[in-house]
């Protein structure tokens, strides 16, 4: 691990570094990220600016490498789809486990998710590829798995795989980002996940789950 000169940083740096990241995530989580300063990030962490220049260029370099990390992380909800089955009952329990863990998996990274939503939506490629690299991991297993239900003549000859894919992880990410504002609708979290998993084994499947 460097600091921004080249430098290689040492146990105590790589410390403060992490603390440096650890308060800034906790600072998005309350504040929005255009009114976060590095000054009071470095407060925060009990250090000083030219400390917390001394590992990021700027509060957006550091947001990114928070981001970088989380995107490493999503990318293991693929896992959640590996080997699964869509068939009968465990092809319901397949949609269920996946939208348990992308909901909680975007819950747990609300205030980062938040931040690179936004430098997606103003174009900003180094955000974009970053939301796709979490979306890709999904959507490819997704795509594999209604290709290889098509394959076994399960489903019409005629549906794109990636088009289904595609549009069922958009609709999964643009409910895990909206998770607050369904409250406001008379939706309790408890009727969201079965029914938002409903709407997944349909997309894959072309039918109602056996439960």
């Amino acid at each position: 691990m460097r600091t921004v000169d080249g430098r290689v940083a040492g146990r105590r740096g790589q410390a403060t570094r992490q603390k440096l990241l650890d308060c800034l995530s906790e600072m998005l989580s309350s504040s929005p990220y255009r009114d976060v300063k590095v000054i009071d990030v470095a407060r925060k962490a009990g250090t000083s600016p030219a400390t917390f220049y001394q590992y990021f260029p700027d509060v957006e370099g550091a947001v990114l490498e928070i981001a970088e990390h989380m995107a490493s992380d999503g990318a293991g909800l693929a896992e959640l789809l590996e080997g699964r089955s869509w068939v009968g009952k465990a092809g319901w329990q397949t949609a269920q486990e996946l939208v348990d863990g992308f909901l909680d998996f975007w819950k747990r990274n609300d205030a980062i998710l938040r931040v690179v939503d936004l430098g997606a939506a103003e174009g900003d490629k180094r955000f974009y590829k970053l939301r796709m690299k979490i979306l890709n991991s999904v959507n490819s297993s997704l795509a594999d798995a209604v290709a290889e239900l098509q394959a076994k003549g399960r489903i019409d000859k005629d549906v794109s795989p990636a088009a289904v894919a595609g549009s069922l992880v958009t609709m999964l990410a643009a409910v895990a980002s909206h998770q607050k504002g369904f409250t406001s609708w008379g939706v309790k979290q408890a009727e969201l996940k079965p029914n938002l998993a409903l709407l997944v084994h349909l997309g894959v499947t072309g039918k109602k789950p056996t439960k």
